[in-house]
């Protein structure tokens, strides 16, 4: 079983006095009664992973945040801070297995932000990520079986929210499908795509629940 606390990267960075840009970033720290040695290396992925997203704020959005601000003398209009957040959530935690997933959320400016998931899901055993085939034994058809599943559930939430998801979205779905996008529930496995993927913003992050199969 694993145990999870956070730890935290984050900074306000100025410019003139104005606060243009703020990071905060959090991420996971395990320990496990099952291998040590496979916390450890998790742990460093995700240290690493943060440390990596912080470099890039303070490299990339921080300047552009800069460029910005620039061109308000005295800070008239108040500038809009720009803002990068990066926040998980364990889905599944049982005996030597733990899914999460992480949420980018970037605000540069204009209407909204943007978001951007990743999931891992462990094997505490090993430090190994199980993949989504993983759970598909002897199906080498399982993707397809994946997508056919999901335009049932889009059509039956299309009876109830009409232009919740774009017209070709069972084309979209094909063209966007990406094996690494799920995480483990106690209910299942969760399929998910990103923002514009199949559908408008206004949908979010969609998912869909699939049953656990047997092996």
């Amino acid at each position: 079983m694993q145990t999870i606390s956070q730890k935290t990267l984050e900074d306000t960075m100025y410019y003139r006095n104005i606060p243009v840009f703020i990071y905060k970033i959090n991420y996971p720290f395990f320990t496990t009664t099952c291998s040590t040695t496979a916390a450890q290396s998790i742990n460093g992925h995700y240290v690493s992973a943060s440390k990596e997203k912080e470099v890039y704020c303070r490299t990339v959005l921080y300047p552009q945040a800069v460029e910005s601000a620039r061109y308000i003398p005295s800070n008239q209009p108040p500038f809009n801070s720009y803002t990068f957040e990066s926040n998980y959530q364990i889905t599944y935690n049982s005996s030597c297995i733990t899914s999460l997933y992480m949420e980018q959320y970037t605000y540069m400016g204009g209407a909204h932000g943007a978001t951007q998931r990743d999931s891992d899901t462990w094997d505490f055993n090993t430090g190994n990520q199980l993949k989504l085939e993983s759970f598909y034994p002897h199906n080498p058809a399982f993707s397809e079986d994946i997508l056919k599943e999901i335009e049932q559930q889009i059509a039956g939430r299309l009876k109830t929210t009409p232009s919740s998801y774009f017209n070709n979205y069972s084309e979209l779905l094909r063209e966007t499908f990406r094996q690494e996008n799920f995480y483990l529930s106690p209910m299942g496995i969760v399929i998910y795509f990103q923002e514009y993927d199949i559908a408008p913003y206004a949908t979010g992050i969609p998912e869909f629940l699939l049953q656990f199969q047997n092996s």
